[in-house]
């Protein structure tokens, strides 16, 4: 069992692993090797999952996911397949955490009277400013 949070476990039996070749440099060995791993998880079907925990993944890592529901995790950091698996597990028990962490509420604040203050004083004086930078009116009248 894979455990997510103290609450959530996923069985090893849900997760699938599917590997192939690598991109990127490599020589000769990345040509045969296949070290890319992708995580599969079918996060529509999956019986670990209550209804709200499956709504909240889809809310969040809806990028990850393709059109039936599959969660997937893609790791190629390293040069061994096992290395990678690794990775991707660790990956995936990550995006989970984020995924079903809870939404805290924002708690609704006011802007101070201090502050509301020091910015009309602030507005005063660029006010002040600039009436002082213009020319004298001098149309004639004492």
């Amino acid at each position: 069992m894979l455990r997510i949070t103290e609450t959530v476990y996923i069985p090893w039996t849900e997760l699938r692993f599917i590997a192939c070749r690598s991109s990127g440099p490599g020589g000769q060995h990345v040509n045969t090797a296949d070290t890319r791993v992708t995580l599969l998880f079918d996060v529509e079907n999956s019986p670990s999952l209550t209804q709200l925990q499956k709504v909240a993944i889809r809310g969040k890592l809806k990028r990850r996911m393709d059109k039936h529901g599959v969660l997937q995790v893609t790791s190629q950091k390293f040069r061994s397949q096992k290395s990678n698996k690794d990775s991707a597990v660790e990956r995936f028990v990550e995006l989970m955490q984020w995924a079903l962490k809870p939404v805290v509420p924002r708690k609704e604040t006011r802007v101070p009277k201090s502050a509301k203050r020091k910015r009309l004083d602030r507005k005063k004086r660029t006010a002040e400013r600039k009436q002082g930078r213009k020319l004298p009116d001098f149309s004639g009248e004492y």
